[in-house]
């Protein structure tokens, strides 16, 4: 009986520990829960929204305008912002009465809270090769590109790409074209 019972142990131990290893490998390289504690990104990211991150997106497909992503913030890479890539290498950006124009072309932008304030001007900035020009839709309220040292997030720092909501549940649904 006592050979049973450790048996059952030992079973349960190497049970809970590869079940522990498996969610820390999902974690670490194929999804991850993300929480948005700011109000950087309203209208489309609510203050406390629960999204799920896909760590492995980028492998398969290039980042690309528009793509709300997760990212070490440059200035500080312990810490991760969520925010919308703008620009990538080889664009330039700039903010003209409040209108964001991207190599010239004035760009629509309907994700946006409310209007850029119509005083601030800013760049023109060149985004370098393999780095992203990163915005907040909340602009006016948004610590972003324009206003960081380190003003382009490598490629390398982007972590992955917010697919879906899960919080809260009256807003469950896919992040695509949002």
């Amino acid at each position: 009986m006592k050979s049973n019972a450790r048996k059952e142990l030992i079973s349960w131990i190497i049970t809970i520990g590869l079940a522990f290893i498996i969610a820390l490998f999902i974690r670490t390289y194929i999804f991850e829960l993300v929480d948005v504690p700011t109000g950087s990104m309203l209208n489309t990211i609510q203050l406390n929204d629960k999204f799920i991150e896909n760590k492995f997106i980028y492998r398969f497909e290039p980042i690309k305008r528009g793509d709300i992503v997760v990212f070490r913030y440059p200035d500080d890479p312990s810490v991760n912002f969520v925010k919308r890539v703008i620009g990538i290498g080889g664009d330039t950006i700039e903010i003209k009465n409040g209108i964001l124009y991207r190599n010239g072309v004035a760009i629509k932008e309907p994700y946006l809270k409310e209007p850029m304030d119509k005083n601030g001007v800013f760049g023109p900035y060149k985004v370098p090769p393999n780095h992203y020009f990163m915005m907040g839709d909340n602009r006016n309220q948004s610590l972003d590109s324009r206003f960081w040292q380190h003003r382009y997030v490598s490629k390398d720092a982007i972590l992955g790409k917010i697919v879906f909501r899960i919080w809260p549940i009256n807003n469950i649904g896919s992040m695509a074209g949002k």
